[in-house]
């Protein structure tokens, strides 16, 4: 009977900690294990505060590289625990489980490095800081993490290689995700303060000839397409229906486009009964949020859509675009016609051919069967939500480098 007391009580235990933890994590990540100082990149791709108070594009710059004697100088005896030794603090102790100081940045404490926004800030019921989104993707790094006998993906900041956290597949629409952080590991500051701490932005990532630079960047410059309709004779309207993860991103970046009319969010294909937010946000309508642009084809060719289509979002990851998970967020030109199909297919081919992704483009070309406009609150969401966090953060970028890079091809 003590025995079997025994394990019963061991059991609750770790079920207990097991739930508090998060569980056993499903996401795919690469098992890397911690490198040494003298051994990690000495330069990284992030995203900084710019001296607007916003981030900025992505930018390469070096990483914060200090042996354990200049951590100490730099972090407090509860920082060091957790960012450079990868410690944990009691759940409900951290002063910014249930902070709420207004609208801001929370940045590493250790480099400085913006992480997260308020925006993306919930209560998970769990003692720990969580978010349902990093404030840019290239400033969190994933890890995977195979201590306590589980595995989880480690969250650690990516100029300095802090420990942050875990993230966990728990957390609330739109992403479904936990980011679940330690107080020590970060600080906040509203957006008020944050522009006195503008970041000087590396002359080489000024001056960097963006033909060279890796395309996965969608503020880089990518080819036009070899093959391309030409211009109208005569004004005109035309229609093409582009699936690139978050369709308020990519409204946002088509709808100021010259030639552009008109540019609507709304869901391509999918069961016609369920065309609506609630129902595909589960990922199971086969719908794909998407827009609708329409356009003069005497101003602007399906081609430079194209061209601007992958710019500013990833083809190479199947079912995602960043934090934003599920069929719905597919990548996908959805074609009205053969002509559609074929200068689409002929320019994956191209960007293929010349290796300008790194991985291969998993981009689909689908008949358009039916689109349906999203409800009124998902038109022009950027324009009429530009202090949200999401917007600031993944929107307002694409749009900003388009319209430069646009403005230098002379469209």
């Amino acid at each position: 009977m003590r025995i079997t007391m025994f394990l019963l009580l061991a059991l609750g235990v770790a079920s207990a900690l097991f739930i508090a933890l998060g569980g056993l994590s499903r996401r795919p990540v690469s098992a890397e294990t911690d490198a040494a100082p003298e051994e990690r990149a000495k330069d990284v791709t992030v995203r900084v505060i710019g001296p607007d108070g916003k981030l900025t594009e992505p930018v390469t710059m070096p990483a914060v590289i200090l042996d354990e004697e200049e951590w100490k100088a730099r972090l407090t005896p509860q920082q060091c625990h957790v960012l450079r030794n990868e410690g944990t603090e009691r759940a409900f102790t951290g002063e910014l489980y249930k902070h709420d100081l207004g609208e801001g940045f929370y940045l590493c404490a250790g480099c400085k490095l913006p992480l997260f926004t308020s925006d993306a800030k919930y209560d998970s019921g769990t003692g720990w800081p969580s978010y349902f989104q990093p404030a840019a993707k290239e400033n969190i790094v994933e890890k995977e993490d195979n201590s306590l006998g589980m595995t989880r993906v480690e969250i650690v900041c990516a100029r300095c290689d802090g420990h942050i956290g875990h993230v966990f597949e728990d957390g609330p629409k739109p992403t479904g995700l936990r980011y679940c952080t330690n107080s020590a590991a970060l600080e906040f500051h509203t957006h008020e303060e944050i522009a006195a701490m503008a970041e000087e932005i590396p002359a080489a990532a000024e001056e960097k000839d963006p033909a060279k630079s890796a395309a996965l960047d969608f503020s880089e410059w990518i080819p036009a397409p070899e093959k391309d309709a030409p211009l109208a004779a005569e004004p005109g309207t035309a229609k093409a229906v582009f699936a690139g993860g978050c369709f308020w991103c990519t409204e946002a970046v088509f709808q100021k486009l010259p030639g552009v009319s008109g540019a609507v969010s709304g869901y391509a294909c999918g069961d016609p009964e369920r065309a609506d937010y609630k129902s595909v946000t589960t990922g199971t309508t086969g719908h794909a949020e998407a827009i609708e642009i329409t356009y003069d084809p005497s101003k602007l060719t399906f081609g430079t859509l194209l061209q601007v289509f992958f710019a500013t979002h990833d083809p190479t990851t199947l079912n995602r675009q960043g934090a934003d998970v599920g069929t719905q967020y597919r990548s996908s030109v959805f074609y009205a016609d053969e002509a559609q199909k074929e200068l689409a297919a002929a320019y994956i081919a191209q960007l293929e051919a010349a290796k300008q992704f790194s991985d291969p483009i998993v981009t689909q070309l689908e008949p358009l069967d039916k689109f349906f406009v999203a409800e009124d609150y998902h038109q022009d969401y950027a324009d009429q939500n530009p202090s949200n966090g999401y917007i600031r953060a993944v929107a307002m970028p694409k749009v900003d480098k388009i319209q430069k890079m646009l403005k230098s091809a002379g469209k």
